[in-house]
């Protein structure tokens, strides 16, 4: 993959630390031909760039959806979305809508747990922004009642921990016909995070694709390791005619470990890539 591109990327427009001038500053200085602003459940920071002007950079319609899955929660980026599409910005505002509720209800839980003013501190964080579970890690560092906030999920926000909160978000095949309609590209994002077994995830991959889901986001592996993994992976994707996406899933400056285009050059072949649309595509190599 000769053309560098970054198809997962986030501003303050949601849970990200630069705004969307400063990303793009940072995207065109790490050389990036094609990127997408996929913010949670909006096109704020997508609309705020597209004003502005990119440059030499190719800006895609983007977004992150939040849907559910098996009792869990899972993201599907969407790529390439007509923004003035008419039902699209309805749709927006009906997951927006269910933000603030559960804003609410994690800052009653994390006051029970002896943690004072969490709301207001995360909506200082998100500085009108869309407030997430991101946002309380962030205060929850910034009070010093955790180290990181990684130590936040695992101890107050994440799946089954005392401050979590469930939210009602569409369901899977919901958010896929919603990208499609506006005339995207689903894509099931960062697969390996969800922490799920092989069979449950063979099982979320089945059914996004039987929803009509076009694509996975292909993982940035450590080089040399998990071949098993990789193999697996492009064999499931291949069985179900899935395409496959690369994004960084950047957040900000803090995210050491992450940068924008930091993301899989070594891809499987056989698999069509979604950037085909918007890019020419060169040779790839096999993992």
């Amino acid at each position: 993959m000769s053309a560098r591109i970054d198809l997962h990327l986030h501003t303050t427009a949601s849970d990200g630390t630069l705004s969307p001038a400063e990303l793009l500053a940072l995207v065109a200085e790490n050389g990036i031909a094609l990127m997408a602003v996929t913010d949670h459940d909006t096109l704020a920071g997508y609309r705020e760039l597209a004003a502005m002007g990119t440059g030499q950079v190719q800006l895609l319609c983007g977004i992150e959806w939040s849907a559910r899955w098996s009792g869990g929660e899972v993201h599907v980026v969407g790529l390439g979305m007509d923004p003035q599409a008419p039902a699209l910005q309805a749709t927006i505002d009906r997951q927006q809508a269910l933000r603030p509720e559960r804003a609410s209800r994690m800052a009653e839980r994390l006051a029970k747990c002896g943690i004072a003013d969490a709301l207001a501190g995360a909506s200082a964080i998100a500085a009108g922004g869309s407030i997430g579970r991101v946002h309380f890690a962030r205060y929850l560092v910034q009070c010093g009642v955790v180290h990181s906030e990684d130590e936040a999920f695992r101890r107050y926000l994440g799946d089954g921990a005392r401050a979590h909160v469930r939210c009602e978000w569409p369901m899977l095949d919901e958010v896929i016909a919603w990208t499609q309609a506006a005339g995207g590209v689903a894509v099931l994002a960062h697969p390996m995070k969800y922490r799920l077994t092989r069979t449950k995830l063979a099982g979320l991959m089945a059914e996004f694709a039987e929803a009509g889901g076009d694509a996975v986001e292909w993982p940035l592996f450590p080089a040399g390791q998990q071949k098993d993994t990789q193999r697996w992976l492009a064999k499931q994707l291949r069985s179900h005619g899935l395409g496959l996406s690369v994004g960084s899933d950047f957040h900000g400056q803090d995210s050491r470990w992450n940068r924008p285009g930091k993301v899989a050059q070594v891809l499987p072949e056989g698999i069509e890539p979604v950037w085909s649309r918007w890019l020419p595509v060169d040779g790839v190599a096999s993992p």
